[in-house]
């Protein structure tokens, strides 16, 4: 099998020759920007620059010499478009690693800290002296009275928070004539320049967005006491998100494989909310989405990246129309992977829980690491529905040795 047929072949729960490795093929399966420069060096690749492709993270471009060496069967999307020099300018990480960053992208630096803008120069994020990652500072409605919302500029309003507001490599381009065009050469042109699986990042955030819009502690607690808003605002985004899925997916519908939506529900102890406000506020807009996605490109599968403990989340999720999770976060409560196959094995894959990047890729000797990988492994061989991914992205901290070796041990297994 070539790497498209294999991810395919185990999203189907098929038998792949061999388990499917994804590395940097979504934002949350990625390296930092920091830690890949390090990797590099340890690889004795020295050519290439470092490309910083998602900013708020500062996650680095997979170059493909990196792909081949550790068997990676995926591609993103994004990698498609921003090709020429000039789309691109010079930055310096917080360890002092020189890189390039988008050019739309506007940051200014006052003191010793950095600040990512929208167009209109309002601060978005924030990055501390001596931080790693952007945080969000700009809540564009967090002031409104969110009972009597009717979200008339919902649309307007999402371009000035952090998530929504700051481009990325395709995210750039607007859906209109002359955008999606651009998004169908560059979507086209690379499905014709790999045999790899590309996933296409989407997004669709029903839970999410409206945190970054009020501010989570505010729209937990509308939750709770507005609900009649809260589900005025899920038809809203959902109207929004189905409006421009029909007109991405027309653009990259045929050259992608995968789809890529997001919405965290889980934490390390148990889920965010009550799988009861899970199934009232959010399922049937989910379900009204992939069922629509699976009408406009039915051979592309649907995968949401959820963290953390969301286990009591995965039989409706199925239900609404869900391919494929990720990140598996074997940590959090629940979320052991043996049991996670037991209970939905041929239901939905899992994508991820590959290795623990919290307990085990930092810290673990290197023994003790390649235990757990081929552990991991050896639960999920032989049954399809299973990519092989680390716990979420690798962070700046994670010593190149040991990304080697997981993967290492990930291509003798295989």
């Amino acid at each position: 099998m070539n790497s498209r047929e294999r991810v395919r072949a185990s999203l189907n729960f098929g038998q792949p020759d061999k388990i499917p490795v994804d590395f940097g093929g979504h934002r949350s399966s990625g390296i930092s920007a920091i830690a890949y420069a390090r990797l590099k060096e340890s690889l004795g690749i020295a050519s290439g620059d470092i490309y910083v492709y998602d900013m708020i993270q500062q996650l680095a471009i997979i170059e493909k010499p990196v792909l081949d060496r550790f068997g990676v069967d995926t591609l993103e999307l994004g990698r498609a478009y921003l090709l020429e020099d000039h789309a691109w300018k010079s930055w310096v990480l917080p360890d002092g690693t020189p890189c390039k960053i988008p050019a739309m992208v506007q940051v200014e630096q006052k003191g010793g800290d950095w600040y990512l803008l929208s167009e209109s120069g309002v601060p978005l994020g924030v990055q501390k002296k001596g931080c790693l990652y952007f945080e969000q500072v700009h809540f564009p409605m967090a002031d409104r009275d969110f009972s009597g919302q009717d979200f008339g500029d919902l649309e307007e309003q999402m371009k000035q928070n952090l998530w929504c507001a700051v481009p990325g490599p395709g995210s750039h381009l607007e859906l209109n004539v002359a955008g999606l065009r651009m998004l169908a050469e560059g979507a086209k042109k690379l499905r014709e320049s790999t045999d790899r699986a590309i996933i296409g990042l989407f997004g669709g955030n029903l839970f999410e967005t409206p945190q970054s819009l009020f501010g989570m502690d505010r729209y937990l607690a509308y939750m709770a006491l507005y609900p009649e808003a809260v589900i005025r605002l899920s038809e809203k985004l959902c109207e929004i998100h189905c409006r421009d899925m029909e007109k991405w997916l027309g653009a990259v519908g045929p050259y992608i494989d995968v789809m890529l939506f997001g919405d965290d529900l889980g934490s390390n102890q148990g889920p965010l909310i009550d799988p009861g406000m899970y199934r009232h506020y959010y399922k049937p807009y989910h379900k009204k989405m992939w069922n629509l996605a699976k009408q406009l490109a039915p051979h592309v599968k649907i995968l949401l990246h959820s963290c953390g403990s969301i286990e009591p989340f995965l039989e409706d999720l199925i239900e609404a129309g869900l391919d494929a999770v990720n990140p598996v976060q074997i940590s959090a409560m629940r979320m052991d992977l043996q049991a996670l196959k037991s209970r939905y094995g041929g239901r939905i894959t899992l994508w991820g829980g590959g290795c623990d990047t919290r307990t085990m890729l930092g810290d673990a000797s290197p023994g003790k690491l390649e235990e757990h990988v081929r552990r991991q492994l050896q639960i999920m061989k032989g049954s399809g529905g299973f990519v092989f991914q680390a716990v979420h992205n690798i962070l700046a901290d994670i010593p190149p040795e040991n990304i080697i070796r997981m993967f290492d041990t990930v291509l003798e297994y295989r």
